[in-house]
């Protein structure tokens, strides 16, 4: 079959977009893994899926699939580039919509400055709905974050577990730059404490307002940005007190805009999303 797509990135964090509205979609794990192949498929980080809404009160549905075949629930840079391609495709005429995930529903917009923001919901702080597993750890508190130590190459690294819909493990590095991703990051993606596995963050204070950031993501490996590592972050250190809304993200792929009020108010992400080019492949 040929299949129509579209590539696309946001903040460095790319993807390969496929409307399942207007053409049929079944593929099995091996084939999404070939897709995101960059020397024998068309490369990406993850594969987003537009489909017909399930719901009565939502516009469309939202799937991903992660690098290495699996389906994922949430990505926060990949749902700025959904609004990008449907407003594109004349999909939609509205500037905000409401998406079903496999975590739930959100809300991104876009903006007159180009830019999209996305309503990402609460973050999820409690340890067994993340989810993460405290049996016999001692935690400890900062602020209102609980942090806890995992044994990561023979060091205690101690992190926030946070969900976005996906699960993180945020830990405060000196400088991100030096800081051990690769090695540590594999590590923590597959910890035995975390069920479904894990996001590995790598946060870096800069101010009050700004950070930088390197997230070794769950299935894809150290990408240039992660939406909801951003998010996961900012909530952990303002629950730390090391931080204060809104704060400014940098990537290694361009630059985000966390703002979160505390409690369960949703936590909100802004920044661009870009179409790369579009193309047709042979399976």
């Amino acid at each position: 079959m040929k299949l129509k797509f579209t590539k696309m990135h946001g903040a460095g964090n790319d993807f390969i977009v496929i409307d399942a509205v207007n053409q049929h979609i079944d593929f099995t794990a091996e084939q999404w893994k070939l897709l995101a192949d960059r020397r024998f498929g068309i490369g990406a980080d993850q594969m987003l899926v537009v489909e017909k809404a399930q719901g009565a009160d939502v516009d469309f549905r939202y799937r991903i699939y992660n690098a290495d075949g699996g389906e994922v629930e949430q990505c926060g840079n990949g749902a700025r580039a959904f609004v990008r391609f449907v407003t594109e495709k004349k999909l939609t005429d509205k500037r905000a919509i409401r998406v079903e995930t496999m975590s739930g529903i959100i809300e991104p917009r876009l903006e007159d400055n180009g830019n999209i923001t996305v309503d990402m919901g609460p973050p999820v702080l409690t340890p067994r709905d993340v989810p993460f597993n405290t049996e016999g750890l001692l935690g400890k508190v900062e602020g209102e974050q609980t942090l806890w130590p995992l044994d990561i190459c023979g060091t205690t690294e101690w992190v926030a577990a946070i969900s976005m819909g996906n699960p993180h493990a945020v830990q405060v590095v000196v400088d991100v730059d030096t800081a051990p991703v690769g090695e540590h990051g594999a590590q923590i993606e597959r910890h035995e404490r975390f069920p479904k596995r894990v996001n590995a963050g790598f946060m870096q204070i800069v101010g009050r307002n700004e950070i930088k950031l390197r997230v070794f993501e769950r299935g894809a490996g150290e990408t240039l940005a992660c939406g909801t590592g951003a998010c996961a972050a900012v909530v952990s250190g303002i629950r730390r007190g090391l931080l204060a809304s809104p704060v400014k993200v940098h990537t290694r792929g361009g630059d985000l805009s966390i703002a979160w009020a505390g409690n369960t108010s949703p936590v909100m992400m802004s920044g661009p999303a870009v179409t790369v080019f579009e193309g047709e492949i042979e399976l």
